[in-house]
């Protein structure tokens, strides 16, 4: 019989792949003797078989009678019996977090009966009541499916009637209508009585949360932080401890460090008299955990002992829930907290510095995304902004936008080019999609442990939470700001500062952040600029890791660069040299007339004035990127695109050449172009005349170019600067291709020489860009200096589809249905065009050994795919200038994370 269920000691925090996340640390931290109130986990095999059969395993329920009566003998009670009942709760917990994507349901036990038992044993019939009251709304929710509004709604008016304003206030007998509403809207609106039995509730609510594995939320959230689908989730039983059980009773979540700066300290928020999701549902504003420690200092001191345990235990900063009924202190659970990235880089020096993690560690514990965010610019520092509210900062950044008051009007004129900002009372796991469309997310209720700060930390969005100032009215769209007479409305734009937590009318200029102000301009100008201490620290914490990662990364990290411009954006921020110059870059604007002159030439004599035209423009711009790069080498690609870029488009030329004509105006030199135009016109240009082919069939084309890199290193050298070009052929196919072409450049090369004086023995390599080309590389090779992957094209070679069409048509669907999990244009095909990489790679090599190879297609800045690269043994990354630091970065984690040999 498969083992579908564990208790919490029998696991640990090393099967979250089986357990789960949440179930694994629950074992983990029995392991340890914290006080973990008894349980099981069932696994995520189970959840995997249910998916799969569209049933629960039959065995399953035999264990979990086992598991549950072992639970029941150790704390001497049982489910759901009149008398002193055991009640649960049912929660999930996936290999990877997924803050409020999957359901909880607590208090599973309670029905007519047992309802007056626990009343009996606690001694508290409010309590009792109010527990029942939460479960059938929890249950109706999750379970059954029923749109939360209708609980809501008559609690509201229940609350209302009674004349009080907080939940708690409501006494027994409005409970006990409000239980009778509660199963009257469950038989309403699912067709059922809500069910007596405790052992129903229980399966019900597990098969639940099987279910929601599936739900648009869930895969909303699982295509963004890429999580596979196929994984399922754990679900964990755990005997209920109650946090309402009166004013020496609470609910709360702490973090080992703040979440948000990471700053060390104490962190969390506390609830009094409150139960489960209340901290998270951000439906009270919260108090601290120093509020804590004046209610309970026994309690207090329990918990920060725990906390330093944890933190030792995982080495790490943790996230941790816990409950205090009448006293007594229950640790719910515990994980690896989500921390802004700030905080992530700021935690991982600190504890490198408190000795618990090596700088090594620390590289695995910051992400190319988050230095992204960290680049992000912030607002200027100016007096002329309107403040309207300050709140709690739960997730860094500045975002302006228009106000969004639901998801659809969030995902619409985000779609439409507009910046928005969510703005709710509070968010739930329905706020997703807006959540992910909204540049920023402001809510009136919550904390930093909220719903909407959590996944806004997640996300890398910036989030202010508990701004109470705001009066939101979703239904009629406004806001109301205390103590101002003006209503925002949809056409109002705000901006919020996820730094300070301030609330802003209209736009608010923003600057560059410390941490591109220390990549642009060094270390020293980044901290003489910075405003605090924080700032300081993340600054030097920043300096810190990216020092370590250059000197572990064996990948070097070259720029896309096409202008001296681009050149020093990519030297300030670290590169080691240009991988790709895209000298067609260089034959644009003004310049195209020239080139098409050339296209137009009848004669040798007319093609000799064109290139000669043409030759002292590019030769010019070589001269400025080998000054901009002097001493690092710089890969020019010979011209690429297809030769209908530098004509006229064919439609439009043909309608102007017969109005002319009709006007008796045709200039004869449109009515030549037009068919010049008319016999290049290709079906599929991009698989037409261009690259190699175009060098090949255009005569003077390669001489040209060469002969403007030869000229220009050699005015450099004459000047005393040091170039190093490399020469590269794009869209190669046939060794022979590159052969003809490396002999022409070479005979280039040898003339400049011989004019100058100087040694021109420059390398001479292509791109891999073609199956072909990869799956004959060891031919290719006997006529390559390099190989340079060009993966933008040897994706769409490889998948055979353009990426201008694809992209605004299936790729989204693709991504839906799990055919990609995300677009390959964005991350590398490792099995599909990465197998073509390692074949280049290995073809390559088998020819000459030592041979220098890079990548130069967009994927060189891509996290995942610079992992790839790394173990498929390539020699360096090539991305664009902004990206640079993010693949430095990325290619010391890859050196740590995955050696090579």
């Amino acid at each position: 019989m498969p083992k579908y269920v564990y208790r919490f000691s029998e696991g640990d925090k090393d099967q979250k792949d089986l357990l789960g996340g949440k179930g694994a640390n629950l074992a983990e931290m029995t392991r340890l003797g914290l006080p973990v109130p008894p349980g099981f986990t069932i696994t995520t095999d189970a959840c995997r078989a249910y998916l799969a059969n569209g049933a629960v395993p039959d065995e399953l329920a035999v264990q979990v009678t086992t598991a549950l009566r072992q639970v029941e003998e150790e704390l001497g009670r049982e489910l759901g019996v009149a008398k002193n009942p055991l009640l649960v709760s049912v929660r999930s917990g996936a290999k990877f977090s997924m803050p409020g994507m999957m359901e909880t349901v607590l208090n599973i036990g309670l029905n007519d009966e047992s309802v007056e038992g626990l009343a009996e044993a606690s001694d508290d019939e409010r309590f009792a009541w109010d527990s029942y009251r939460r479960l059938i709304q929890m249950f109706g929710k999750t379970v059954l499916d029923i749109d939360g509004e209708h609980f809501s709604e008559a609690l509201d008016a229940k609350k209302a009637d009674r004349g009080v304003a907080l939940d708690y206030e409501l006494d027994v007998a409005a409970l006990k209508e409000l239980v009778d509403e509660y199963k009257q809207i469950v038989l309403e609106q699912a067709g059922m009585e809500f069910p007596q039995d405790p052992r129903a509730q229980l399966d019900m609510a597990t098969e639940a949360v099987f279910r929601s594995w599936n739900t648009e939320r869930a895969h909303i959230y699982r295509r963004r932080e890429k999580i596979p689908h196929d994984l399922g989730t754990a679900v964990n039983v755990c005997t209920m401890v109650f946090g309402n059980m009166g004013q020496t009773s609470g609910t709360g979540v702490c973090f080992t460090r703040d979440p948000s700066s990471g700053r060390s300290g104490v962190y969390g928020d506390y609830l009094v008299n409150a139960q489960g999701e209340d901290v998270v549902a951000g439906i009270r504003n919260t108090l601290s955990l120093a509020d804590l420690e004046r209610l309970d200092k026994k309690s207090y001191d329990e918990l920060r002992a725990a906390m330093r345990k944890l933190e030792t235990h995982y080495r790490d900063l943790c996230d941790i829930e816990f409950t205090i009924e009448r006293g007594k202190l229950w640790l719910l659970q515990t994980r690896v907290g989500k921390r802004t990235a700030a905080a992530a880089f700021r935690v991982a020096t600190q504890l490198v510095d408190e000795k618990l993690i090596t700088m090594d560690e620390a590289l695995t514990r910051v992400t190319g995304e988050q230095l992204t965010q960290l680049m992000f610019p912030q607002f200027a520092a100016t007096t002329s902004r309107d403040l309207l509210t300050r709140a709690m900062p739960a997730s860094p950044g500045a975002a302006v936008g228009y106000i969004a008051f639901d998801n659809d009007e969030a995902v619409e004129r985000s779609e439409a080019g507009e910046s928005v900002i969510l703005v709710r009372r509070e968010t739930n796991p329905d706020d997703l999609p807006g959540m992910v469309a909204a540049a920023g997310v402001l809510t009136a209720r919550g904390g930093k442990t909220s719903h909407a700060a959590v996944v806004a930390r997640g996300m890398g969005k910036t989030c202010v939470c508990g701004a109470d100032a705001l009066e939101i009215d979703a239904a009629a769209k406004t806001v109301r700001v205390a103590g101002r007479d003006e209503v925002l409305t949809s056409s109002s734009i705000i901006a919020i500062d996820g730094q300070s937590g301030e609330v802003f009318l209209g736009e608010v200029p923003v600057v560059d952040s410390p941490v591109m102000t220390y990549l642009r301009r060094g270390l020293e100008t980044a901290l003489d600029t910075a405003g605090d201490v924080d700032t300081r620290e993340l600054v030097t914490s920043v300096d810190r890791i990216m020092r370590h990662s250059d000197a572990v990364g064996r990948l070097q990290v070259r720029a896309n660069a096409d202008t001296p411009d681009d050149a020093r954006h990519a030297i300030h921020r670290g590169a080691q040299g240009v991988g790709l110059c895209r000298t067609e870059h260089m034959f644009l604007g003004e310049r195209k007339q020239f080139v098409q002159n050339l296209i137009l030439a009848d004669s040798d004599d007319e093609r000799e004035k064109a290139l000669a035209a043409l030759l002292p423009l590019q030769k010019g711009d070589f001269v400025q990127m080998f000054e901009t790069m002097n001493g690092k080498p710089m890969t020019v690609r010979l011209i690429d695109p297809p030769l209908h870029e530098f004509l006229p488009d064919l439609t439009e030329l043909s309608v102007k050449v017969a109005v002319d004509s009709e006007r008796g105006e045709l200039d004869p030199a449109d009515e030549e172009l037009l068919a010049v135009v008319r016999k290049s016109h290709e079906s599929n240009p991009m698989l037409g005349l261009r690259g190699v082919r175009l060098l090949l069939t255009m005569p003077g084309l390669i001489e040209l170019q060469v002969r403007a890199i030869a000229e220009a290193a050699v005015e450099r050298l004459r000047s005393g600067g040091d170039p190093h070009p490399e020469i590269m052929i794009p869209l190669i196919g046939s060794v022979r291709e590159l052969q003809i072409a490396r002999d022409r450049a070479e005979k280039v090369l040898a003339t400049v020489s011989a004019e100058s004086g100087y040694e021109l023995n420059f390398p001479i390599g292509c791109m891999i860009e073609l199956p072909r080309a990869a799956v004959t590389a060891a031919h290719v090779a006997e006529e390559a200096d390099f190989f340079s992957f060009g993966t933008n094209d040897l994706t769409q070679t490889t998948w055979g589809f353009s990426r201008d069409d694809v992209e605004s048509s299936f790729v989204g669907r693709y991504i839906t249905q799990g055919i990609f999990g995300t677009s390959p244009f964005e991350s590398i095909d490792v099995d599909g065009v990465g197998g073509m990489v390692r074949l280049g790679v290995e073809g390559g090599r088998e020819t000459k050994p030592g041979m220098k190879m890079g990548v130069c297609g967009e994927h060189g800045g891509d996290p995942e795919s610079i992992l790839f690269f790394h173990k498929a043994g390539l020699d360096y990354v090539s991305c664009s200038p902004f990206r640079v630091p993010v693949a430095r970065l990325e290619a010391g984690r890859a050196a740590v994370l995955s050696p090579v040999e």
